[in-house]
């Protein structure tokens, strides 16, 4: 009998969190597909793992046996995972950065070039992840580091470098009543149909469509978007409007739409974000190759 390591790593994260929810949501999928796959594990070991009903879930004895046993086989298979690429980032002297948008500000060039000071015969690749994974491929260890947004599902299990801090604005149709303005307080807003992340973004879709400051009104979604691309086809078809960065503003700006600042909003945050488990030499010197965050104006 063979177990995936796939289904122990669900139903390690299930035990700990005691909550089929909430374990979906750490690992990024459905929660029916969650419990699929922990009913195939209890078939496969032909014990039940847990006792759930409506309201609660604990671990059966066979579960709680199997816990630390659980553990220990991800944790080795992390480090033969973490050895294995350890080995092949030496040979090929490749670090892969994550990314959900364009990054801009002329922070690449900076990054690459004072990278390049200090790792000269190391080069960076860029791979682009859509917003269903709001880490940028850092939590499934599909890349080295990531240029996230914050916030981020599970932030404390990363460590984080802010690299810009800026107001939120908010993009329209050319035509949109908010064509003559220069500016707009958010709760001008309130009831404007948006574009919203994807559900598995979790605090990064509330923090895009400004939770923070509806005073508990839900936002009116008018379509859920993935990428950079399908959220400017939106807004230049009219669908939505969609709040942004300041930097990204300038980054994304396209014929038949506008850009202002958005009052009344906390500002967004852009970081560099790793394990804090990897403690690779190169990863410390590519945050030291990232330019000071400005100081406030």
């Amino acid at each position: 009998m063979d177990v995936h390591l796939r289904d122990l790593r669900y139903f390690v994260t299930t035990a700990e969190e005691l909550s089929f929810t909430r374990a979906a949501e750490r690992l990024f999928i459905s929660q029916p597909a969650l419990s699929k796959q922990v009913r195939q594990l209890e078939t496969q070991l032909r014990v039940r793992l847990f006792e759930r009903d409506r309201r609660s879930v604990a671990l059966t004895a066979p579960g709680a046996a199997l816990l630390p046993l659980a553990r220990e086989l991800l944790r080795s298979w992390d480090e033969a995972q973490r050895s294995v690429g350890d080995a092949a980032a030496t040979e090929a002297a490749v670090l892969t950065l994550g990314l959900s948008t364009s990054v801009g500000r002329g922070l690449l060039t900076a990054v690459r070039e004072r990278f390049a000071e200090r790792r000269p015969t190391w080069r960076l690749r860029m791979r682009q992840v859509n917003w269903e994974d709001a880490s940028a491929g850092l939590a499934a260890g599909e890349v080295d580091a990531a240029f996230v947004w914050l916030p981020l599902p599970e932030q404390a299990s990363f460590t984080l470098r802010v690299v810009a801090r800026e107001q939120r604005w908010v993009a329209f149709r050319e035509d949109h009543w908010l064509a003559d303005r220069t500016e707009v307080d958010f709760a001008e807003l309130l009831d404007e149909p948006f574009l919203a992340l994807p559900g598995s973004a979790g605090p990064l879709r509330d923090h895009w469509l400004g939770q923070d400051a509806r005073g508990g009104r839900p936002p009116i979604v008018a379509d859920t978007v993935s990428n950079a691309d399908e959220t400017f086809t939106a807004v230049e078809e009219g669908t939505g409007i969609v709040l942004l960065a300041a930097g990204n503003a300038a980054i994304y700006r396209r014929p038949g739409t506008r850009a202002i600042p958005v009052t009344g909003l906390s500002p967004s945050e852009l970081a560099l974000a790793w394990r804090p488990d990897d403690h690779r030499p190169v990863l410390r010197d590519l945050a030291a190759a990232l330019p000071d965050l400005p100081a406030p104006a």
